[in-house]
């Protein structure tokens, strides 16, 4: 028993931590209205700059307070810098392309972090205080744990102060419910925003320097934990901190006890918690529905490309298909895998663009399409053309199936329950290790006979990318796509007019994952191995990137975006060691000078020179 209450604490422990973070995400969020994937960035860069910091302070418990202290006011700076620097001037811009400013902010932040500190873990040696222990019955428990365990509530009640007892609490409430009546009061809204920005990286930074010394300064923190941090914030309740308190108790307790009683299912359980409050509780534990419906400008119809846009489409798919006669293997490695993003990219794009369905975890049909094709192929010694049909069969009814519970949310509500089942399959692709092979991953999963040669298979992939690219574009500009634009752009008036929009939801919902699986099938056969990075965030993320690179308004931008993505990907990864910083200042350059996106900016100064 007294086992079973130290694991309950050592969760509750781990909780603070996690509520620290998804409180700064929480404000955050909840006045700038900004997706901060950069988040977990600034709480890697408290652990490091903690690490420095305590490593030169006196090994005290005055010495430790200093250096929390410093480390949350240098991360509340960094953070008002980000802020004036580069979200200021992109408020305005749709929420995704703030998402992909603020992953570019990760990449730059990656890079240069390996930069200052080394791409070494940095672990903080644990002065005599820190190492002591308080006697639970017949059990010791490490006293610092107990710090952490008071720390969450403690910056809680401190939060709560804040907001309702201060007149910047009360901006910032105000703010949260409405920005606008907010700035027509004439409260200056980029102080507050540069205030609030700062408030929650401070709160990142605390995070990070009370978690180091139970863990190390390493940097794989960011990804990881903000992954907790938005599951937290969403299982809560956006705008709510007490809910992220609870649920970071929730999952730290969860994740502790887990590993002891259900170590293979511990992946999956939050994940599948997540999924179930969205389900029952869409927004949240703790969150407030929205009283009423706003619905947004109607974007501008997308019309047929104009015929010079056309003749150069063709011009650029006849230049694709005799490039492998006038290149080398490795430029056709390139282009076989630009082909199955833009297959990628575009499936993606069919349930984002026209079917306003964001997706965090689009990456879970490519990966189911790449192992029903790979176990199809090894397992079941099917030919390369019927493996490649189980991929996009597979993917297609899985989505479908998950899809009935998706189309009923909507914003990032529906993008984090996408998020979540992408994790639970991740989670079964990792641990499931006598079907998929685990980190082992399925081998062998080569074309054969005359497919086997590499500019065979590319042309296969080019005409399968291309057909399927077509096929998605044909439906949205048939009636079945007018009719999504149309739930897109106003449910209430697409349903007054008898429009099952939920339905057409659905189908779209299903099309782009049998499309996505599709990608993955060729992508296993391409790499001749399938691992459970496929269905990782990175992978997801990846093809967020392309569409919104390329823009989510025009039915060309997922191919824009792939090419464009891929092409930069690969110059600079070949070209530097610091590929990250450059396409992190590569995207975010993008975001400022192409809000749209490079088509979405583009096609409309072509359509006026054409007409």
């Amino acid at each position: 028993m007294t086992f079973l209450l130290l694991q309950l604490l050592t969760g509750i422990a781990g909780a603070s931590a996690l509520f620290l973070v998804s409180a700064g995400l929480t404000v955050i969020f909840g006045v700038t209205r900004v997706v901060n994937f950069s988040h977990g960035s600034l709480y890697m860069l408290g652990a490091y700059v903690a690490w420095s910091t305590l490593t030169h302070l006196p090994a005290t418990p005055l010495g430790f307070a200093i250096g929390v202290l410093a480390t949350a006011l240098v991360l509340a700076a960094l953070g008002a810098g980000l802020e004036m620097a580069l979200l200021r001037r992109i408020y305005r811009a749709p929420e995704l392309l703030q998402l992909l400013a603020t992953f570019g902010v990760v990449l730059i932040v990656q890079d240069a972090t390996q930069a200052i500190w080394g791409a070494e873990d940095l672990s903080l040696p644990r002065p005599a205080w820190m190492r002591a222990f308080v006697a639970i019955g017949s059990e010791r428990f490490p006293a610092y744990d107990l710090l952490l365990i008071a720390a969450g509530p403690a910056v809680l009640g401190a939060l709560w102060l804040l907001l309702h007892r201060t007149r910047f609490g009360t901006l910032v409430r105000a703010a949260t419910q409405d920005r606008e009546m907010v700035a027509a009061l004439g409260v200056d809204q980029r102080v507050l925003f540069t205030a609030v920005f700062a408030l929650g990286a401070g709160l990142a930074g605390l995070g990070g320097v009370l978690a180091l010394p139970d863990g190390s300064a390493n940097l794989q923190l960011d990804l990881s934990v903000i992954t907790d941090a938005f599951v937290i914030v969403v299982v809560g309740g956006l705008g709510s901190l007490t809910g992220a308190y609870l649920a970071s108790l929730l999952i730290g307790v969860m994740q502790s006890l887990g590993i002891l009683f259900v170590p293979k299912l511990t992946l999956v359980m939050v994940f599948a918690v997540m999924a179930v409050v969205l389900v029952v509780r869409p927004q949240g534990l703790l969150g407030r529905a929205a009283a009423t419906v706003r619905e947004a400008a109607a974007p501008p119809l997308v019309r047929p490309a104009p015929r010079a846009l056309r003749w150069l489409a063709a011009a650029a798919l006849a230049a694709l298909i005799v490039a492998p006669l006038l290149v080398g293997p490795f430029t056709v490695s390139v282009l076989t895998e630009a082909m199955i993003a833009v297959l990628f990219a575009c499936s993606l794009h069919f349930m984002m663009g026209p079917g306003g369905m964001p997706s965090f975890g689009h990456a879970a049909w490519f990966g189911l399409g790449a192992y029903g094709a790979a176990l199809a192929a090894t397992a079941l010694a099917w030919p390369l053309p019927f493996a490649l049909l189980l991929a996009p069969l597979v993917a297609g009814i899985i989505a479908a199936s998950f899809g009935w519970f998706v189309v009923r949310l909507s914003g990032v509500y529906l993008a984090m329950l996408t998020l979540a089942f992408a994790q639970i399959v991740w989670a079964v692709a990792e641990q499931w290790s006598g079907i998929t092979g685990g980190d082992d991953g399925i081998l062998g999963v080569w074309p054969q006979g005359v497919l086997a040669r590499p500019h065979i298979f590319y042309w296969l992939t080019l005409a399968v990318g291309t057909a399927g690219a077509l096929l998605l574009r044909r439906a949205l500009y048939a009636p079945f796509g007018y009719a999504l634009r149309g739930a897109r752009d106003s449910t209430l008036r697409a349903e007054s007019i008898g429009l099952p929009t939920a339905r057409l939801r659905l189908v779209a919902f299903a099309i782009a994952g049998a499309a996505a699986g599709l990608a993955g099938g060729l992508s296993a056969y391409s790499k001749g191995s399938v691992f459970p990075t496929y269905v990782s965030i990175g992978h997801s993320v990846d093809a967020l990137l392309m569409v919104l690179l390329g823009g989510v308004q025009t039915m060309s931008g997922p191919i824009v975006g792939a090419f464009a993505y891929t092409g930069l990907y690969d110059t600079l990864l070949l070209a530097t060691a610091q590929w990250r910083l450059v396409l992190g200042a590569a995207i975010v350059a993008l975001v400022l000078v192409f809000p749209q996106g490079i088509a979405g900016a583009t096609l409309p100064a072509w359509r006026r020179r054409a007409a």
